[in-house]
């Protein structure tokens, strides 16, 4: 087998388009395939398929292959453009590279797969590329996803934020709660942040969202009711978000005591953060043994541990009713304990208490949304940071947006 029948295989080449000649520079390390077709050769519109003569040909371009024993490699040609009398002039498909694209498929495809496994520049430096060439691979399969996906809506989703940098910084993330894939990525945590992602859609599609899962951000909130038919009955307050402030609540009753106590000398409560608020079964049995003494006294804390402690069966219930009426003496109780932190996280429920119980009715939560919320987080380290925004939305729907990345040929 010849040079030009080995990167005729090698390059996948069909009728009509052959290899004319190889070239290879010792001196720079590459491979220069040259590529042609012969003359009366027919190609099809690339709209209809309809087979045409060759109108004209472009400027030459060259396109970056998979390497050949180390040496560099691309391949060179004059693409063809039909005259089609329904669609007009246009460049004919080419087979071995997808239009506007500077590299093949087969290398696009391997740089996707390193971009998945490593950061862009550590990506950029095994494939011999530039840093903006890499990128620019990554773009580019994102945009190819996101088309290929088309506008449909999930029926499940979850609304989260996503801290990206100091100073109150945030992205709205959008999930798709059944498959664990990011749906929209918006700038900042504003209703309009999420109203946009809305905006995508007809009344028709978004009357198909059956639940969605937020916390109780009121700018998330009033978008969700201007733009989805029954939102009242549709918004789930995650579970996790809730119980988040009520352990923010007890960590603040436990400050609080602990200053009183070291004021006295009582250093009770030194060191005990983490018994108060990690759940009772995920506790060791030494920590068990240090605790059961402090949970059974009458220090506050304890008696805000107990409380939070109790709210979480909450969702436990087999009815709705029934955990109303749960609601109701817990609600009760922590108003009636003289804790000021308790009572108003105890206050902040109740008000929102109607769309903490939709749960029954749809019972989802945002763990999904917060799993990619780590992901994310290990996206950004790995990338030491993003500086600019547009490359942190690609890099997050490029890892976490369940799309297919990869040429079609």
């Amino acid at each position: 087998m010849d040079s030009k029948e080995l990167y005729t295989a090698l390059l996948g080449l069909k009728t009509p388009w052959t290899v004319e000649r190889v070239e290879m520079d010792m001196a720079r390390h590459e491979v220069v395939v040259h590529v042609e077709h012969p003359s009366g050769s027919r190609f099809a519109c690339p709209r209809c398929e309809r087979e045409l003569a060759v109108f004209d040909h472009a400027e030459v371009r060259r396109w970056r292959h998979l390497d050949s024993c180390q040496f560099l490699t691309y391949l060179v040609a004059r693409p063809v453009r039909v005259n089609c009398p329904d669609h007009g002039r246009l460049q004919a498909t080419l087979p071995w590279a997808e239009a506007g694209s500077r590299f093949t498929t087969m290398f696009e495809a391997l740089a996707i797969d390193m971009l998945k496994a490593a950061n862009v520049k550590r990506a950029a430096e095994m494939l011999r590329l530039t840093w903006d060439e890499a990128w620019g691979v990554m773009d580019r399969a994102v945009w190819r996803g996101r088309s290929a996906k088309g506008r449909s809506v999930p029926a499940k989703i979850g609304v989260d934020e996503k801290a990206i940098a100091k100073g109150h910084r945030y992205m709205t993330l959008v999930s798709d709660l059944e498959t664990g894939c990011v749906e929209y990525v918006g700038e900042d945590r504003t209703e309009e942040s999420l109203a946009a992602y809305f905006a995508a859609f007809t009344p028709e599609q978004l009357a198909g969202i059956e639940a969605i899962s937020m916390d109780m951000w009121p700018a998330y909130i009033s978008a969700a009711r201007a733009a989805v038919p029954q939102a009242e009955n549709k918004i789930v307050f995650d579970r996790f978000h809730i119980m988040q402030n009520v352990l923010r609540a007890l960590d603040l009753v436990r400050r609080r005591e602990h200053r009183d106590l070291r004021a006295d000398g009582d250093g009770r409560l030194l060191n005990t953060k983490y018994f108060w608020l990690r759940s009772e079964e995920k506790l060791t049995d030494e920590a068990i043994e240090r605790f059961g003494d402090l949970r059974e006294s009458t220090l506050k804390t304890a008696r805000a541990w107990a409380m939070k402690e109790q709210l979480r069966d909450l969702w436990e219930f087999a009815r709705r009713s029934t955990a109303e009426r749960f609601f109701k003496r817990w609600y009760f109780w922590a108003t009636h304990s003289r804790l000021a932190p308790m009572i108003e996280v105890a206050q902040t429920v109740k008000r929102h208490l109607h769309n903490v119980l939709t749960y029954y009715a749809h019972p989802i939560t945002n763990a999904v949304a917060e799993g990619l919320n780590s992901k994310i987080a290990g996206i950004q380290k790995r990338a030491c940071g993003f500086r600019n925004r547009d490359h942190f939305k690609i890099a997050i729907y490029f890892h976490c947006g369940g799309l297919d990345l990869y040429p079609s040929r």
